[in-house]
C-alpha cells in the first residue's frame, strides 16, 4: 500500500476481496488509519474505521456523548454524571471512563474525604437529579434497604388512607341521600 495514494480506486479482485465492487483508499477521519473502503454511487460507504465507528456508535464518552454539556452528562435512570479530571482530588472515585455520579461527588466534597464503594448516597426526595446537600443522606446498604422499605410501606398506608377518605366521602352522601328521601316520604 506504499505507492498507493488516498482516493485510488480499485476492483474488489485487484486487491483481494470477494465480489465486483469497486474501492477506494481512505483514511478514518478520526484516527487517520488508511484501509479499503466499498464505493456506494461514486461515495465511500463509511468514513471511520471499525474500531472508531464502534467506540463513537457503541461507546460515545466524554465530549464525543450525545448528552455531553460541560462535563455533566445524564445516566439512562435520570442521575447526573460529572466528568472528573485525573488531577482531582476525587478522581479514585470516578469509573474507568473518568465520570463519578454527581450525588457522591458532592457527599464526598461534604464530609472532605473520597467515599468507598460500599458507601450509598440516599436522594431523601427521591428526585434523582436534585442533588443539594440538604437532599443527601450518606448511608450503608442495609440501612438503604431498611429505608426503601419503609418508604414502601407509608406510600402503601397513605394510599389505603386516601382510599378510605374516598370511601368515608361516598358513605356520607349516601347516608344524607338516604335521610333526604326518608325525610320526604313522612
Amino acid at each position: 500500500m506504499t505507492d498507493l495514494k488516498v482516493g485510488t480506486i480499485k476492483r474488489a479482485d485487484e486487491i483481494g476481496y470477494a465480489g465486483l465492487g469497486k474501492y477506494t483508499l481512505h483514511a478514518c477521519i478520526d484516527c487517520g488509519k488508511l484501509r479499503w473502503v466499498y464505493l456506494r454511487q461514486g461515495e465511500p460507504k463509511t468514513l471511520r474505521c471499525v474500531g472508531c465507528a464502534s467506540l463513537r456508535r457503541f461507546h460515545p464518552t466524554g465530549k464525543l456523548a450525545p448528552n455531553f454539556k460541560d462535563g455533566r452528562t445524564r445516566t439512562p435512570e435520570g442521575y447526573v454524571k460529572v466528568l472528573l479530571p485525573k488531577s482531582s482530588f476525587f478522581y479514585p472515585m470516578a469509573r474507568s471512563n473518568g465520570y463519578v455520579m454527581e450525588h457522591r461527588l458532592v457527599m464526598a466534597k461534604h464530609i472532605g474525604r473520597c467515599l468507598h464503594r460500599w458507601e450509598i448516597v440516599h436522594h431523601i426526595n427521591h428526585t434523582k437529579d436534585d442533588n443539594s446537600i440538604e437532599n443527601l443522606q450518606l448511608v450503608s446498604d442495609d440501612r438503604h434497604k431498611q429505608i426503601t422499605i419503609l418508604e414502601n410501606r407509608i406510600k402503601l398506608l397513605e394510599n389505603k388512607v386516601s382510599l378510605l377518605e374516598a370511601e368515608n366521602i361516598r358513605l356520607e352522601l349516601e347516608f344524607e341521600e338516604a335521610h333526604r328521601r326518608l325525610s320526604e316520604s313522612v
